[in-house]
C-alpha cells in the first residue's frame, strides 16, 4: 500500500453538475487542488497544499492532507458527498 494513501477516500463532485470524483492519496490530492481547484486563493487552499507538500516529503501524515483538503473544498463550496 502506498503510504502516502488516505484511510478514506473523498468524493467530491467537479466543476460539472452531477460529476463526481474519488481520490485517495496526497498526491492525487495536491494534483487536484493545483491543476484543477474551482479557485485560485484561499487561506485553506494555500494551507492544504503546504499540507500536501509535507506529506509527499515525509514530513507529515497523509490524514492531515486529507483533513486539509475536506476544509478546502469547505473553503470553496465544493460538495462532498464522503465526509
Amino acid at each position: 500500500m502506498d503510504p502516502k494513501r488516505w484511510n478514506k477516500p473523498v468524493t467530491f463532485q467537479t466543476g460539472k453538475i452531477g460529476q463526481y470524483r474519488t481520490i485517495d492519496s496526497t498526491s492525487e490530492a495536491a494534483f487536484t487542488l493545483m491543476n484543477q481547484w474551482p479557485t485560485d486563493s484561499g487561506e485553506k487552499l494555500t494551507r492544504a497544499k503546504m499540507i500536501c507538500l509535507a506529506v509527499l516529503e515525509g514530513r507529515e501524515e497523509p490524514d492531515k492532507a486529507r483533513n486539509a483538503f475536506m476544509k478546502a473544498a469547505e473553503e470553496a463550496h465544493v460538495f462532498v458527498r464522503d465526509k
